[in-house]
């Protein structure tokens, strides 16, 4: 209080002048509120846009016809069953290929959904989610695409690329962008 009062005696010529890249005054708070509605509509909407992308590259690589591989597919319930196979043969780089490229179409689930579905935050339901959207996905191709199959292992590598996404940056976003009312 002291400090209130000395500082009102002092002319405001002698004070101190305002540090160089000092914040200007405060928006009003309905301003504030404004600004962060409109920076989390253009979050959703770049999430959105992304998450299309994702989409139309998913159905690009999961259900585009293989016709030269019909003879070679069968469909797989057995949970490691694929990945033990991938990684018995006898070129890394493919089992490389075919398992880290499953997780990493999972990883753009785990990041986009907490932003593009509040209620959907959460990493049981981010991954129950992505489960059965990759579940689907398998059963589609299975049964409508020739030369590709169904294969559990899939749905389970998609899930653990989403967790990832989810774990490394999904949360976080989900946070930033749906903050809580009182915490804005």
């Amino acid at each position: 209080m002291a400090r209130v009062a000395l500082r009102s005696l002092v002319p405001s010529r002698l004070r101190p002048a305002k540090p160089q890249g000092a914040p200007g005054p405060e928006p009003p708070p309905r301003k504030r509120r404004l600004l962060a509605v409109l920076a989390r509509l253009a979050a959703m909407a770049c999430a959105f846009v992304f998450m299309v992308a994702f989409a139309v590259v998913l159905a690009r690589v999961t259900l585009q016809p293989s016709p030269a591989s019909e003879a070679l597919t069968h469909s797989n319930l057995h949970p490691g069953r694929s990945v033990r196979a991938y990684l018995d043969q006898p070129e890394l780089r493919d089992a490389v290929r075919q398992i880290g490229g499953n997780v990493l179409l999972g990883i753009p689930f785990g990041v986009l959904v907490p932003v593009l579905a509040p209620r959907a935050r959460g990493v049981l339901r981010v991954l129950a989610l992505t489960a059965l959207v990759m579940l689907l996905v398998e059963l589609a191709q299975g049964a409508m695409v020739t030369g590709r199959a169904f294969d559990i292992d899939d749905v389970i590598l998609n899930s653990t690329g989403a967790l990832l996404g989810y774990l490394l940056l999904g949360r976080r976003l989900g946070r930033a962008v749906h903050a809580r009312a009182g915490s804005g």
